[in-house]
């Protein structure tokens, strides 16, 4: 892993991937799922259907960007994978309902040790950018949700291809307007920080769930716990 002095000279933009780094997807989802699925008699697990509807919205990506053929808004896959999902638990539901519980990815709240680190690190120098899966319109309702203005807000919709894809880190290397070695890109998945290393970017893995990182080549520059430990190591 890199030093942090270096890192701390090298580094002029931090760029982090928003849903499950910056705003908690899982415990916001579940919270939000609930009482719909508890109105809906559905007797299992609300966080098991969300875990549900995250994996199958991120394999449906992926196989968007791999086919090649066209990008697919956000929303439009989130719609595929929560009607699957309420197929599997076998829920009778509408296209309006489908679409609410979309909507709920809008509204989530950022981690409780966010705001205060991103105010850390503004005032060390750095300039902050999201960098998201999300299309234009979403990331753009969540911003209120968030309470924190960003310098940049990039949605994958730019490049064309879901992230990992490398075009997605050129993307935004183009529009942050500074060198990829420069740009320290922030993920709490591991295939996010592996796709931004590929490209030339140095990498921090936020390991909230205390998992192994894996053995890919990609392998971070920095890991730390949450956005406290992050701000701490380089401010």
């Amino acid at each position: 892993m890199e030093q942090p002095d270096i890192l701390k000279r090298d580094i002029k933009v931090l760029t982090f991937d928003q849903y499950g780094t910056v705003v908690d997807m899982q415990k916001d989802l579940t919270e939000k799922v609930t009482p719909f699925l508890r109105d809906k008699g559905w007797d299992g697990e609300a966080s098991r259907f969300v875990t549900w509807w995250r994996r199958t919205h991120f394999e449906n990506s992926m196989i968007d960007a791999l086919c090649d053929r066209g990008h697919t808004p956000y929303r439009q896959i989130g719609h595929r994978a929560v009607s699957h999902v309420m197929d599997r638990a076998g829920i009778i539901y509408t296209q309006d309902e489908v679409a609410f519980l979309v909507s709920q990815i809008e509204t989530l709240k950022p981690f409780p040790d966010v705001i205060e680190a991103l105010g850390r690190l503004r005032g060390a120098g750095y300039k902050l950018a999201i960098l998201s899966n999300g299309d234009r319109d979403m990331l753009e309702a969540a911003k209120p949700h968030i309470g924190f203005q960003f310098d940049e807000t990039i949605s994958v919709q730019e490049a064309g291809y879901f992230k990992p894809h490398w075009k997605t880190y050129a993307k935004a290397e183009e529009i942050l307007g500074k060198e990829r070695t420069s740009i320290l890109f922030v993920a709490n998945h591991a295939f996010d920080c592996v796709g931004a290393k590929a490209f030339g970017m140095r990498t921090a893995f936020i390991d909230r769930r205390k998992r192994p990182f894996g053995q890919e080549p990609q392998q971070p520059d920095i890991i730390v716990a949450n956005f406290k430990e992050l701000a701490d190591v380089l401010t």
